[in-house]
């Protein structure tokens, strides 16, 4: 009886402990990841009826925008990303490189290592039970696998995405704060365009200092903020609505779409292109999500953020109903004139949090582009012990901010940044459904029909707003269709380089017995300590070691070949993360070890040095109790935990306490010991300083991407070295020239 009563308390605690770290974490989401969508009606309206709908003033027009954002709210951000794309999480990440990572995983669509069989069963979910493929994912499937080129297209997709979101971190911040300061004018009109320039530009400066203290400490200290901004918008909007207009609540009615478009036709449809930035940081629910959880992120969303947007956005129609003259300027306008100052000053601070959202979800998708090749290599410094997802990058902090500050001076005119924006959105929320098309099918093994349903459900929304941002590319869209060219131009030409490098390493790798045959030859040296030889080689000898060896004969006791591994998982379990096997003959001391890392996970370089040399240790011990029993005629023993072992064999009776005698006076313990030995001698790494030219019988445009563009990136990232945190004075760089 105490034993359930204890059994049961147990569970209540750990159930109490999950309430409140899930409420902990809602919480902070309120200050990263909801703050962009929250600060949406601060220039929804104004940018609607800045264009065509300018002279459309009526009662129809005002409740059919309306209508169209109550509608797009509900069906976009509350159905779609609460309900359906935050169940696409990959084991707790998500963004567009976590759809991606999906697909590869239980299928071959990826050009991101897909040919590494040897890593499909790596996983971090184990209760994971694998689902039997319906007749339509085995078309799709077999389909991705036949042609090459679909593959290719769908990573270009993924890539388009990902940069869309880069994009999205530029015009966030830009026209959140811009719109903010701009309520300056309405107290003051005597200020001009270069003064709200200006303190926009000093908010944006002091919003990327903040950066570096990191997820944890901005959210909370953002989170009150944008509280308090969502109970500001909340009782002005109800406010709004029983002082001057009730009758707006029936705009929930869809009938009120229908005479909006009767009655506006072409311009209505025009006006779509500034309705859709009710959903900007819509994304970032799904992209965030590394830094919290799914549970937390829908709480936040469905029972505070959604409401309060829907009674802010009527409050203000209400308002708009009675004072048509204030079209251009209506959201501070409708702020009741005794709490006009308090709710500047909190809308100016909620812009800021607004921004957050997607800095945040730049840093998390820049980093799972920088772990699958697909990004050059830069500084990811993790912000907290408890979160992993939650980091910061300082080359791509600065980088957003210059850029940002650029977006500021060079439009000045919200309206412009504003088609820009609009359609940098929709275009990541559209390949966000297209790639869920994917997962429904390929993943949750769902029926076509509901893939179907799913994608015409979403995708057409998604595509009427798509059509009418694209409208308006000369009136700014351009811009991030600029930014997104270049920075998907970026990670391919990254990812092609880098994939070119691995090919030629592979390609001119040498045969173990060619490399041991040189050895009497050379009349090589063998020097105490442990030489770490890093790169991609999985077999047989890295082209940059045997050059090595032929020009200085001469290398460590204790050799071990590491090849890192990036898998497509957000992080690699612990006992999944080395595998150790020997090279050569025992009296080589060869060893090597393949590391598999997640696109998440970042690790210190002593850490990493302490482990993989505990794991060769390990592995000798559990080589010499697997020779012992095959000695006796038994079967060897599976891999586990060499402490495990040794104990079951002393527990086994007095024919194994005489083996695991033997073992310990065995070759494994002088190995063992030789290796400790070694590591007190010191540990050296050994990795090439590459440089990558195309072939002379290249075409231009691959001379051009590889010699220059390439070549280019390369020398401003940071070295390999560096990024793998490996100490300048125990490393020694080959130069290597690959003609790729």
């Amino acid at each position: 009886m105490s034993m359930e009563s204890e059994t049961g308390s147990t569970t209540q605690v750990s159930r109490l402990k999950f309430y409140r770290t899930t409420l902990c974490l809602a919480y902070q989401s309120f200050g990263v990841v909801y703050g962009d969508l929250c600060t949406s009606p601060i220039y929804v309206y104004k940018s609607t009826f800045s264009g065509r709908l300018h002279p459309y003033r009526e009662d129809h027009e005002i409740f059919g925008v309306l209508s169209l954002i109550f509608w797009t709210l509900t069906i976009i951000p509350l159905l779609k990303y609460a309900v359906f794309v935050l169940g696409a999480d990959d084991n707790g990440e998500g963004g567009t490189f976590a759809l991606y990572s999906l697909l590869c995983r239980r299928s071959r669509m990826g050009l991101l290592n897909a040919a590494n069989v040897a890593d499909e069963h790596v996983s971090t979910d184990k209760s994971e039970e694998p689902i039997e493929d319906t007749r339509t994912s085995l078309l799709i499937k077999q389909f991705f696998e036949k042609y090459h080129s679909s593959r290719v297209v769908l990573l270009l997709v993924v890539l388009l995405g990902t940069s869309m979101v880069i994009g999205d971190g530029i015009l966030t911040p830009t026209m959140s704060v811009l719109s903010a300061v701009s309520g300056l004018q309405i107290k003051f009109t005597d200020l001009n365009e270069n003064h709200t320039v200006f303190f926009a530009c000093v908010i944006l400066v002091g919003l990327f200092a903040l950066q570096h203290y990191g997820t944890h400490r901005v959210g909370f200290l953002f989170a009150p903020i944008l509280i308090g901004w969502l109970i500001c918008i909340t009782g002005v909007g109800i406010y709004n609505i029983f002082h001057w207009n009730p009758h707006v609540l029936c705009a929930v009615s869809p009938h009120y779409i229908y005479n909006f478009f009767k009655r506006a036709g072409k311009d209505g449809w025009s006006s779509l292109g500034g309705i859709v930035l009710c959903i900007t940081g819509a994304e970032a629910l799904f992209a965030d999500l590394g830094h919290f959880s799914p549970l937390s992120v829908r709480i936040g969303f469905t029972a505070v953020v959604y409401p309060c947007l829907v009674l802010a956005y009527m409050g203000e129609a209400a308002y708009l109903s009675k004072h048509r003259m204030n079209l251009q300027s209506s959201f501070y306008k409708a702020i009741p004139e005794a709490v006009f100052w308090p709710v500047f000053i909190i809308a100016t601070l909620a812009t800021v949090v607004g921004s957050q959202a997607i800095i945040s979800a730049t840093f998390s998708i820049i980093s799972q582009c920088r772990a699958l090749s697909c990004f050059p290599r830069v500084k990811i410094i993790h912000t907290s012990q408890q979160i992993h997802g939650q980091i910061y990058i300082p080359e791509v902090n600065w980088t957003l901010m210059m850029l940002c500050l650029a977006v500021v001076n060079g439009f000045r005119d919200t309206d412009m940044i504003g088609n820009a924006y609009g359609l940098a959105v929709i275009t990541v929320m559209f390949v966000t459904t297209c790639l869920m098309f994917l997962i429904i099918i390929t993943v949750w093994n769902r029926s076509v029909y509901l893939s179907l349903l799913f994608v015409l459900t979403f995708g057409s929304v998604e595509l009427l707003y798509f059509s009418a941002c694209l409208a308006k590319v000369h009136k700014g869209g351009w811009l991030p269709l600029l930014v997104s060219a270049v920075i998907m131009s970026l990670m391919a030409i990254w990812h092609y380089g880098t994939s070119k490098k691995q090919s030629f390493e592979l390609d001119n790798k040498v045969s173990l017995d060619s490399f041991l045959a040189l050895g009497p030859g050379l009349g090589i040296t063998r020097i105490p300590g442990i030489g770490l030889v890093y790169s991609n080689v999985v077999s047989g000898v890295p082209p940059m070691f045997a050059h090595f060896v032929t020009s200085f004969p001469a290398f460590h006791q204790i050799l071990i070949f590491v090849t890192l591994h990036n898998v497509m998982i957000p992080k690699v379990p612990a006992d999944q993360r080395f595998h150790v096997a020997r090279v050569g003959p025992h009296e080589f001391c060869f060893y090597r070890c393949i590391v598999r890392f997640g696109y998440k996970d970042v690790g210190d370089s002593y850490d990493f040095q302490t482990k993989l040399i505990e794991n060769v240790s390990e592995f000798l011990k559990r080589e010499s109790i697997n020779e012992e029993f095959a000695a006796t005629g038994q079967s060897p023993l599976p891999v586990k935990d060499a402490g495990t072992m040794c104990y079951e064999i002393i527990a086994g009776g007095a024919g194994r306490r005489r083996q695991a005698a033997g073992w310990k006076m065995s070759r494994s313990s002088n190995e063992v010991q030789e290796l400790m030995e070694a590591k007190e001698s010191g540990v050296s790494y050994m990795m090439a300083n590459t440089h990558i030219r195309a072939n002379e019988a290249s075409s231009f445009l691959k001379k051009f991407v590889i010699n220059i563009i390439y070549g280019f990136i390369r020398r401003n990232s940071r070295r390999p070295a560096v990024a793998l945190g490996i100490p300048h004075t125990s490393l020694l760089e080959i130069g290597m020239l690959y003609q790729v």
